[in-house]
């Protein structure tokens, strides 16, 4: 991986150099392969399968697991975790998963504590369906999705220039997961309750300053990949949705939430050596190279 502090100047003297782009269709769908397969891990092997309501949501991390042990409403085996299995209303879940979430907190299982709520979803629903054909079994906390295993919802936007650039944002240093490593112009998840175009045009206003109006011609929002990866706080699993845009003539994105330290238009060649070099997160990877194999498929000019 990358180091986040590593100067991109051999990249940029590398592309520089190069004679014909190499963005060709075997190169792409060989860094596609790598990194899809990068993002099919299966959990830790100390994890067991979590069902929320009697409903299979995800995987209880063993850290996890330890801090629930005892709390009411929480039934824990060697082969599967239940949560809320008799919980007959929204209400009750909900509070329940709110005190599932504080007690997570408490014993330093929720290292991404945002005060910010997600949907809980059927786990084996299909990338497909959600969210327009399934209603969430209830919402809880995002900082302890991860350490229970929840399926999450991601929107990224790739934001084209008219002469056929990509704007890329590099994430600030403060940020939790993977700081100071490149991604899309806009990433973010879907908030509870909340559309996946509204998320999307959410995230827009907030990492990239742009205004509703100058995305309007964004392709739909389409879901690429489903994302299993084991992370340090457990295991993140995540559809991702993606969309294309060409910014207007003149218009020059700029970071709002301070969650952004940088963003750069840069030359879909550089874009192809950063990836290969891991200077973008995985996810970022997974939308970026999905567009330029599309592009290239397509023989459309980059």
């Amino acid at each position: 991986m990358l180091p986040y502090n590593l100067s991109l100047a051999h990249i940029l003297s590398d592309s520089m150099r190069s004679t014909r782009l190499s963005l060709d269709l075997p190169s792409l769908q060989a860094l596609q392969d790598d990194l899809l397969g990068r993002a099919r891990q299966p959990p830790q092997q100390d994890s067991v399968p979590l069902l929320i309501a009697g409903q299979r949501c995800g995987w209880l991390f063993l850290k996890a697991a330890q801090a629930l042990a005892g709390l009411g409403g929480v039934e824990l085996s060697p082969t599967e975790a239940h949560i809320g299995r008799l919980s007959t209303s929204e209400p009750n879940l909900n509070d329940l998963l709110a005190r599932v979430s504080l007690t997570l907190r408490a014993a330093g299982c929720a290292p991404g504590w945002r005060n910010e709520l997600l949907d809980v979803w059927v786990a084996n629903a299909s990338a497909q369906t959600l969210p327009a054909s399934q209603t969430s079994l209830g919402v809880i906390e995002r900082g302890v999705v991860r350490p229970l295993g929840l399926l999450t919802l991601a929107v990224h936007l790739n934001g084209w220039s008219a002469d056929g650039k990509l704007w890329v944002a590099r994430r600030a240093l403060s940020k939790a997961t993977d700081p100071g490593m490149w991604d899309t112009l806009v990433g973010g998840l879907v908030s509870c309750r909340e559309t996946a175009d509204s998320a999307l045009v959410r995230e827009t206003e907030e990492e990239a300053g742009l205004e509703p109006q100058q995305i309007a011609q964004r392709t739909p929002l389409r879901t690429i990949a489903r994302m299993h990866k084991q992370v340090p706080e457990g295991f993140q699993s995540e559809d991702v949705l993606t969309c294309e845009c060409i910014l207007p003539e003149g218009v020059t994105p700029k970071n709002r939430d301070g969650e952004v330290m940088d963003i750069q238009l840069f030359e879909p060649q550089i874009i192809f050596n950063m990836l290969k070099e891991g200077a973008f997160t995985l996810e970022a990877s997974i939308v970026l190279v999905e567009d330029l194999l599309a592009k290239a498929a397509a023989r459309a000019p980059l």
